[in-house]
């Protein structure tokens, strides 16, 4: 029935409820009926036949998992009824056939962009003020204080919170009642003509809890990480911060920087505090260098570059039920039509690629970057159970509680954000991309973590889709957030940029959706567009230890 249950692929044995279904509803599917033994809540997944102890559970065509007791044919499908399973993989690869996307709509297309030297082109023009080492993280947040507002930037929000207005009602004696009533949201305008710079889009400070401490491995890799940060092309420049004595020291930086673009020449500051008169002396000189960053980044201005430019980030945080059949989908469109227009993708979260290893292997181009995909992922797997969270743990309370029970059936849906193209490359943390096309990219399935690798490796927008609602951004990386349902995108309209829910009540189609996303895509590359997580300052940083986090 159109708009009430999916089944998505020919070979599954279980449908999807498009919207709440009632205990004791026939439904008619494909001339044969179900009979709902139970309520079904909208995104959740029930029985289409009967399943014996053991029998295998199929979504999207492959193995998802596998009923731990008797599964009466029209009942729902939970954590109590089916455990995590997935097929056996083999490094085997069949010549791959892919029948790329019509281009058509986007011939002759442009982006407005940064042009860097080394070849690429940025969708944002940032300074960088970061830290080597956590110690430096008050005088990162001093030196923040100091320039933002000064400067027009007012961290990029689109709204004030008046606390001063508290502040003079408690003076007046106001009681709690009318505390809680007063309407303390301002907007504010933060228009380019407000800003000392107006050819720098955001001065971004990265705070972390890393550079000493722990093992030497995580110091060597946060410099490769924050050296992807400065050589990418977003990022005009960087003042960098460093206390002296740590573990991350300045060489490591360097080294890091050098590997990544043997040609730098970007403008970079790099203070030592253990070398300065003292502390006063040492944030006034990086205001200083900053700010000369500042007036030299202010010279750079957007021009036309062709859309195979664009670098685009895979992600999805907060996942329902809808992401693998709406949004995800879409993303995997996009991906497909940037790849055709010769243009670069990448897909992260390899917890979150647990269950569709072999149609990932069979996409490699050619076997050795199989192999290193199944090197990672095994690797990956080993460290998590080792410590009692395999990949079997990922869903969480939230993902199951919206229709996503295994980690496998979660994959499958999570999966689709990479289209179908060849996979061209795959990268390990902190790897940047070398390829034109689809990339694989190591990193957790923590939002945070993998949008933070995903700018590191090079990409200069993310789209991001979500079922549930994440407020989650990038300091250099302008993220889009997609909705897998309208609901989420009517509810929080201040954190979602576009909707896909009208794929799931039958309005649109995958392939119209991503046309349009592809085009709004363009905008936000091109400065004409500020997605909701740019305009509300969510600047998340989060560096990936190598120890385990799903």
């Amino acid at each position: 029935m159109q708009n009430i249950i999916l089944k998505i692929h020919p070979e599954d044995n279980i449908l999807v409820a498009l919207r709440d279904l009632e205990a004791g509803q026939v439904l008619n599917w494909q001339n044969h009926q179900v009979r709902l033994l139970e309520a079904i809540p909208a995104k959740h997944k029930f029985a289409a036949v009967d399943f014996a102890e053991g029998a295998p559970v199929m979504l999207y065509g492959i193995l998802v998992g596998k009923a731990t007791r008797p599964i009466p044919k029209g009942s729902r499908i939970r954590t109590e009824n089916v455990t995590h399973a997935t097929q056996d993989i083999k490094v085997d690869r069949s010549p791959l056939r892919w029948v790329a996307p019509s281009t058509t709509p986007f011939a002759g297309r442009h982006f407005l962009g940064y042009h860097r030297s080394d070849g690429r082109v940025g969708t944002m023009n940032h300074w960088l003020v970061i830290p080597l080492v956590f110690c430096e993280n008050r005088n990162i947040e001093i030196i923040k204080s100091s320039m933002l507002t000064q400067l027009g930037y007012l961290h990029e929000r689109d709204f004030a919170v008046d606390v001063q207005q508290l502040v003079q009602l408690y003076s007046d004696g106001a009681s709690e009642a009318a505390i809680r009533q007063a309407n303390i949201l301002k907007t504010t305008s933060n228009s380019q003509e407000q800003q000392l710079f107006p050819h720098v889009d955001g001065i971004q400070f990265l705070t972390h809890d890393g550079g000493c401490g722990g093992i030497r491995q995580d110091s060597e890799t946060l410099c490769r990480l924050l050296a992807g940060y400065i050589t990418h092309p977003n990022v005009a420049g960087a003042t960098v911060l460093s206390l002296g004595c740590q573990n991350a020291q300045i060489p490591l930086l360097e080294q890091a920087i050098r590997e990544q673009n043997p040609n730098f020449d970007k403008p970079l500051f790099i203070l030592e505090q253990q070398q300065s008169q003292s502390e006063r002396q040492f944030i006034a000189e990086a205001v200083q260098q900053t700010f000369i960053g500042l007036m030299r980044a202010n010279k750079i201005e957007r021009r036309p570059a062709p859309l195979h430019q664009l670098t685009i980030g895979l992600e999805c945080g907060g996942s329902d039920g809808f992401s693998g059949i709406s949004a995800n989908p879409v993303l995997g469109q996009v991906s497909d039509l940037l790849v055709a227009l010769g243009g670069t993708t990448i897909l992260a979260e390899f917890p979150e690629l647990n269950g569709v290893e072999q149609e990932l292997i069979s996409r490699c181009t050619t076997k050795a970057l199989a192999q290193k995909f199944m090197q990672l992922m095994n690797s990956y797997a080993e460290r998590a159970a080792a410590v009692g969270s395999g990949f079997d743990k990922n869903p969480s309370p939230g993902n199951i509680k919206d229709g996503l029970i295994t980690d496998a059936m979660k994959s499958a849906g999570a999966a689709r954000k990479g289209g179908s193209s060849p996979i061209q490359d795959v990268l390990d943390y902190t790897e940047v991309v070398k390829q034109r096309g689809l990339n694989l990219l190591c990193t957790p399935g923590n939002d945070v973590e993998s949008t933070t690798g995903l700018a590191a490796s090079g990409a200069n927008i993310i789209l991001f889709t979500t079922g549930l609602g994440t407020p989650t951004g990038n300091p250099i990386t302008p993220v889009i957030k997609v909705s897998s349902n309208s609901a989420l995108a009517q509810r929080m309209p201040d954190i979602i940029d576009f909707d896909t829910g009208p794929i799931i009540t039958g309005e649109t189609t995958i392939e119209e959706r991503a046309l349009a996303l592809l085009d709004y895509l363009i905008k936000v590359a091109s400065g004409e567009q500020r997605p909701a997580a740019v305009r509300l300052g969510q600047y998340d940083f989060i560096p990936w230890k190598r120890g385990i986090s799903l």
